[in-house]
């Protein structure tokens, strides 16, 4: 497998790794249940991710690997230990964007964060939240590249690493990234959930 350059994001790179994550999350099956019409769904996304991008102080928690032309072909979106759950005071402030994104759809939206975080693991752990690559770089290890540049910094400081799936494909992937499945868990009529956790490598 080829290896990818690799760096922290940039406050500049929001909108572009916003756009990354709409593109590879355009038939993930949380987001198909979220918005069941394809083509709503894919007019959602970009402001959804634009929004995620937003609420976190620090654009650094993003990795980015990069494609040949220095363009981001994939980028992985953590919270650090104690920050996995967007703070109400973060929130409020976004909630009339996220009326605008989900419409009558928002409740179903919340919702489903709820069900995510009652099954989120307490102990101190850096999250990963949303992990994609664009489709036309999909397939050459781009979206592994971003995520072991933070998991390489979680093994030195010796902190373990959380995530949740709704896509049963990326279950084996982040087997073969060191975490394994430690519940499932789905919400009313949503796709199922894998929760997933990572020791630090020793």
């Amino acid at each position: 497998m080829a290896r990818h350059p690799t760096r922290a994001a940039r406050l500049a790179d929001r909108s572009a790794v916003a756009a990354v994550l709409a593109s590879a999350f355009g038939n993930d099956p949380a987001m198909a249940w979220l918005w069941p019409d394809a083509a709503r769904r894919h007019r959602r996304l970009p402001g959804f991710f634009r929004i995620i991008t937003a609420t976190d102080a620090d654009p650094a928690h993003c990795d980015l690997s990069l494609a040949a032309d220095g363009s981001i072909a994939a980028a992985a979106v953590w919270r650090p230990p104690g920050g996995w759950d967007t703070p109400t005071a973060a929130m409020i402030p976004a909630l009339p964007a996220l009326l605008g994104c989900f419409g009558t759809a928002l409740p179903r939206a919340l919702g489903l964060q709820s069900a995510m975080a009652a099954h989120h693991p307490r102990a101190p752990h850096w999250y990963l939240q949303y992990a994609g690559c664009t489709p036309a770089q999909q397939g050459r290890g781009h979206g592994g590249a971003a995520i072991r540049a933070r998991l390489a910094r979680c093994d030195a400081q010796g902190l373990p690493c959380a995530l949740e799936t709704a896509t049963p494909a990326n279950v084996g992937l982040y087997q073969s990234l060191g975490f394994r499945v430690t519940e499932t868990f789905r919400h009313h009529d949503a796709p199922m959930f894998w929760a997933m956790w990572r020791e630090p490598a020793r």
